[in-house]
């Protein structure tokens, strides 16, 4: 019964997690989608940070739980207090729900519905006999570039979140300590501040490189210090053994707490910026479907550290160097994303299809980009130029000007 109620609350808190997620996706101009999204994540960090202060005044768990459950009561006012995305009632074509809202909001603002200058209500007028038309996350699967982008980020997700575990194991030490762990407080203020550091270099890699540069340049910190780990500690192992070598294990312990810190770091990262960025560049109309794709992957990746503590860590190994090789994989798959910064966001599916991917770097003034968009194939006019002008041109001269021998 207890178990049940702890998979109950977990799925309610899952569900809610995901819709503020959306909702302040949706509400936010492009240019500060990101700057509001990093704030609350902050206000996360700021709540584990205090978690630990509460159990020790506390001390007894079910008083903990009543504590931290007593706050979710003023989620009971959120239906009466926060209203629906208009952006969502929009593109689902939910047409009357979203007029009665406009209405609420020129009241709310003492406006009056006579001064609507861009005309959005004779033209909403319009369209209320049509029909809402809900969409299902399973219309992905016929897109073309849709599908292959959440796919990517689900990965991206699921190679994040599973890796960080690996790197928190690995400088935490393999060996099974004293029970309740002797140094609790010590690791778990560790991590915590490693993902606060991680949110704060996202705020600067992420303004100068954009998202897609962002979780890049963290995706190959994240392959880099899982290689070297993996790599250079069995080298230097090996090296310990012999008596002149000069190396010692507190050596290999040294070098194995840098690369996890770092691991951790940028795997941290690469699993936040993965689920913002499915957020951007899923539509509208599925965007909480997509979310929680992402969202699903990185409960997944989560949910292998259980297999670290089976035989007595003898699987440990064989796991990072699974998830190493994802990492590999997932460099090259970030570069077939496309760039969502200062974007607007798509509300139908037709619209993420027209999200194609980007040269990494700007190509250079007057340069000829190697990729073509849509609208340049169509203007692409060589073949025209030649077909056009192929009565005036001389017996035997091709199209680029250069006479057949």
């Amino acid at each position: 019964m207890f178990s049940t109620l702890r998979f109950f609350e977990g799925f309610c808190l899952a569900g809610i997690i995901l819709t503020l997620y959306a909702l302040r996706i949706e509400l936010c101009p492009p240019g500060k989608r990101f700057m509001i999204t990093m704030v609350a994540s902050f206000v996360t960090m700021a709540g584990q940070f205090l978690m630990p202060g509460l159990a020790a005044l506390c001390r007894d768990w079910q008083v903990l739980q009543a504590l931290i459950t007593c706050p979710f009561l003023l989620m009971l006012l959120y239906w009466s207090i926060f209203p629906e995305s208009l952006r969502w009632l929009m593109a689902t074509q939910q047409y009357e729900a979203a007029k009665r809202l406009i209405l609420h909001f020129t009241k709310k603002n003492s406006m009056s519905p006579e001064s609507d200058i861009k005309g959005v209500m004779p033209e909403l007028e319009k369209e209320l006999s049509r029909r809402p038309k809900k969409v299902c996350i399973v219309k992905v699967v016929g897109t073309r570039n849709l599908w292959k982008n959440i796919v990517v980020l689900c990965v991206n997700s699921l190679t994040g979140f599973g890796i960080h575990h690996c790197f928190a194991r690995s400088m935490m030490g393999h060996e099974v300590k004293v029970p309740l762990l002797e140094n609790f407080y010590a690791d778990y203020y560790t991590m915590a501040s490693i993902a606060l550091a991680s949110c704060l270099a996202m705020c600067l890699v992420v303004r100068f490189l954009g998202r897609r540069g962002g979780l890049l340049l963290f995706m190959i910190l994240t392959a880099l210090a899982s290689l070297l780990q993996l790599g250079l500690l069995n080298l230097i192992g090996k090296y310990s053994q012999h008596p002149d070598s000069g190396m010692s294990d507190s050596v290999k312990d040294k070098f194995s707490i840098a690369f996890s810190i770092v691991g951790m770091f940028a795997s941290h990262a690469v699993g936040s910026l993965s689920v913002f960025f499915c957020a951007e560049i899923t539509p509208t109309v599925i965007r909480c479907g997509g979310l929680g794709l992402v969202l699903a992957s990185a409960g997944f990746g989560m949910l292998t550290a259980p297999i670290i503590e089976l035989h007595n860590q003898k699987g440990y190994f064989l796991h990072h160097i699974i998830f190493a090789c994802c990492t590999l994989i997932c460099i090259i798959c970030i570069l077939l994303l496309p760039e969502s910064r200062d974007q607007n966001l798509p509300e139908t599916i037709s619209n993420g299809e027209h999200y194609m991917r980007q040269p990494l770097l700007p190509h250079r003034k007057g340069e000829q980009p190697l990729l073509l968009t849509n609208a340049e194939l169509k203007d692409y006019s060589g073949l025209h130029d030649a077909a056009a002008v192929g009565d005036g041109l001389p017996e035997g001269t091709t199209a680029n000007g250069m006479k057949s021998m």
